[in-house]
Parts: structure tokens; sequence; C-alpha cells
């Protein structure tokens, strides 16, 4: 009696379980021919605060924070690159990719367009900013991403797609987003400048100290020899002996980074370099070794920690390392002489150049356009 019991509970709970896996099936059933046949239309990124640009400037400066432009999908240009800093990071060395350090000091966009050469050592010319936007994409120590996968990530963002065809008459290509990055990077300069205002004629622009600072540019201290011309830079390329930061050599993700860098490069003594050789890594040319690009001065107000590993803190102990006619590192001939400045006179140089900075853009950063799901058999 009590087997008859168990076995009447038992198929009446099997029958049940029948019957509500009949009704899951048939709701799914539904469901995937409502998806197939029936399908939604994707939301309209515009609805949610994305609009389609307008210009290859404002693709571009979309492109500039969007994180899908990174391996994964974690940083942007603009982590290192910010407004509120002059477009740099504010820090000594770069940060680099997700778990990576880098080993130089992440310049200023600002000008970087009307500069002869860019990056520290020189690698890219200005008129050629779309290799330079490619290095920095692609790069494993700065965004580390294959163009391929970039490019299709734009095409599952339909604000992208959009705005390609609109301003490029063409589907999205790796390319014209390297163009149109490079168009935003090319279009920020400095702006509402004190200096330039006084050389415009406003003298109230600079202090009766940071005029007498910029005499001294100009004159006694030599300033002006390397930083000349409206950007105050002659784009060429020097070896000054600045010390080396330990931290590259001491912390093993910079150098990491540094050997692996320099590998590819193809100097031969990559294994054993304990100093950055600059321009030599890029030529090979022993008379390169320790020289790097003449940054402009626009934004040295702006700009801490300088040169090209981030050594010095502040101004004054830029101007008191060229006062002591500059250093020597590795196998490097310096090019300085001591200046014989007072410390007066290194007080006037260094007011002088920290007014030099235009005022802080203020650059909201986009609204970024979501993915969206591609309607099955669509374009």
């Amino acid at each position: 009696m009590t087997g008859q019991i168990w076995r009447g509970m038992f198929v009446n709970r099997f029958v049940t379980l029948l019957a509500v896996a009949a009704v899951l099936a048939a709701s799914a059933g539904a469901l995937s021919a409502n998806a197939l046949h029936d399908p939604q239309p994707p939301t309209d990124s515009r609805q949610q605060g994305a609009t389609t640009p307008a210009s290859v400037e404002e693709l571009g400066h979309l492109l500039f924070y969007d994180n899908r432009l990174s391996g994964d999908a974690s940083v942007s240009c603009a982590s290192c690159h910010a407004p509120e800093t002059a477009w740099t990071d504010g820090q000594a060395l770069s940060a680099g990719y997700r778990s990576t350090l880098h080993f130089r000091n992440t310049p200023t966009i600002l000008n970087a367009g009307r500069m002869e050469r860019l990056d520290w050592d020189g690698r890219f010319a200005a008129r050629d900013m779309d290799s330079l936007v490619r290095d920095h994409i692609a790069e494993a120590h700065f965004m580390n991403i294959d163009g391929r996968l970039l490019v299709e990530r734009m095409k599952q963002t339909p604000v992208y797609e959009e705005a390609f065809q609109r301003l490029y008459g063409s589907e999205v290509s790796y390319g014209k987003v390297l163009n149109a990055l490079s168009s935003f990077v090319s279009s920020r300069n400095s702006v509402n400048h004190p200096y330039l205002r006084y050389l415009e004629g406003d003298e109230s622009a600079l202090d009766s100290q940071q005029q007498a600072g910029l005499e001294l540019f100009q004159g006694k201290a030599g300033c002006a020899a390397c930083h000349s011309g409206e950007l105050l830079s002659d784009g060429g390329m020097h070896a000054i002996g600045a010390p080396d930061n330990p931290e590259i050599f001491s912390d093993p993700l910079r150098h990491i980074t540094f050997r692996r860098f320099m590998r590819l490069q193809g100097v031969p003594e990559y294994v054993s370099l304990r100093s950055d050789p600059g321009l030599y890594a890029v030529t090979n040319d022993e008379a390169d070794r320790g020289k790097f690009r003449t940054p402009s001065l626009l934004e040295a107000g702006r700009t801490a920690p300088y040169m090209h590993n981030g050594v010095f803190t502040d101004l004054e102990e830029v101007v008191r390392f060229y006062n002591d006619g500059g250093g020597a590192g590795e196998n490097i001939a310096p090019e300085l002489k001591p200046l014989g400045l007072t410390d007066t006179e290194i007080e006037s140089l260094a007011a002088f150049l920290s007014v030099m900075g235009s005022e802080e853009e203020a650059v909201a950063p986009p609204e970024m356009p979501p993915y969206e799901l591609r309607v099955l058999g669509s374009n």
C-alpha cells in the first residue's frame, strides 16, 4: 500500500514537471519566433544623449575620449592627456597601458600640430600626425588594440557609422579613425596667453619680475638659442645631460617597457642600458645619444614635472640645472655651458617661465555613443 502511494506521488510530480516544461518551451519558441521574424529596432543613440559629430574635429574629440580605442576598453587618449593639466597627466612618468608603466613623461598635445617633430625622441614629424596616433593606439605599452578590432567596435556603434558616412562618404576605416583623431589633436593650441598678449603690446600681461626674466631669456641666459620662434622651440634635437630618473630601472614594470621598446627599436645593448638614449634609439648613431626634442615652452608653467623623464619638479630647479651647465649622462657630451646667473636672475627667469601657459580649456567629456545590436540580415 505504501509503495503504491509513493509511486502515485512520483507520477503526479513527473506529470506536473512535464506540463511546466511544455509551457516554458512554448514561451521560448514564441519569443524566438518574435525575435527572428519581428525584431525590435535598435534604440536610437541620440535619445540617450549621444549626438552624431558634425565635423571631423568633433568626431576626433569623441574618439579621443572613447575607451573602446584601447584593447580592454579601459583607457582612452584622454586618460593621459587631460585639459585640466594642460593636456598632460601631470605625472613624472606616464602610466601607459593597464598593467604596464612607461618610462617617459607625457608631453602636452597643445601646439603639437605646429611642431616640426613629435615624441621625445623625435620619431614622428608633425606633418605625419596619423603615424603618431597609430603608434599610440596600437603599441602594447600605450593602448594595445589591433586596428581590425577597433574598426569592428566602431561598426557596432551606429553613431560612428553615421558620422563616417556623413563626413567621409564611406564606412568606418582604421585610416579615417587616425585622421579624425589627428584633426582633433592638431586643433589644440595655446589661447589667451600672457606672453603672447605681451608681445602684442599688452605690457600689463607680465609684471616687472617676469619682464626681467624675459630679458634674461632672450639675452644673458641664452634660452632663445634653442627656444625660439612663435612656439619657443627650434624643433631640433639636443643633448643636455638631464639626470636619469632612477624609477625607470628600479621599477620592474617600467624597466620591462623600457627594454621592450629599445629591443623593438633595434638598440643592440638594450639589456644593459641604464640611461635613456633618446634619438640614438631611432638612428643608432652615436652622435645622437642622449638627444631629445626641444619642447615648446608656451605651456611651461602648466606642464610640470619637466624633461623627458619628469626628473625636475619645478621651474627654478630647471633653471638652476641650466645655470650649472647641464649634466653629463652615460656616454653623453652635453651641449650646455654654465650661464653665470645670480640667484635673483634665476628667480626672475623662473618667474617668467611660470607665467607661460594659456587658460585652462573648458572641455567637457562628450557623451559616449553606446553599442547597439545589429539587426540580423541588415547592412
